[in-house]
């Protein structure tokens, strides 16, 4: 009688032949690593306004905020306020800004480096991969 560990033994004993290719990378499609970056950047900007979100949450409910706040009103004789630059609005406002910046810039740079790349192909041949087939 076969159970079930020895069809599995069986299996893993017998040699698989996995054909190796080693093929090079001579071209980045320049469309293609745009929208791949802009993916990723979109998903960088997600992360980036969910994590200020999540960070101003953290320190107003320990109530660091208020406690700097103190702080700076005895350094400066009540002349500066901390509170009245880190609400809410003002502070995803800013993050939103940071988020939409790095989009652009995350866009950009992977355009840029299919180019760089497209264009150092021609110095040093491309890149060598290798793939296996199981």
């Amino acid at each position: 009688m076969s159970t079930v560990a020895d069809k599995l033994a069986k299996k893993s004993s017998s040699k698989t032949s996995a054909k190796q290719v080693r093929l090079r990378l001579v071209y980045v499609d320049f469309w293609s690593a745009v929208k791949l970056s802009f993916l990723a950047a979109v998903a960088l900007a997600i992360v980036t306004i969910v994590a200020t979100f999540l960070v101003f949450i953290v320190l107003q409910s320990t109530g660091l905020i208020t406690q700097v706040d103190e702080l700076l009103k005895a350094v400066t004789d009540n002349s500066f306020s901390l509170a009245s630059f880190l609400s809410l609005p003002q502070v995803m406002a800013f993050a939103a800004v940071v988020a939409i910046l790095n989009l652009i810039v995350v866009t950009v740079l992977g355009a840029v480096v299919a180019g760089i790349y497209n264009l150092m192909v021609k110095v040093t041949g491309g890149l060598l991969v290798g793939f296996t087939s199981n």
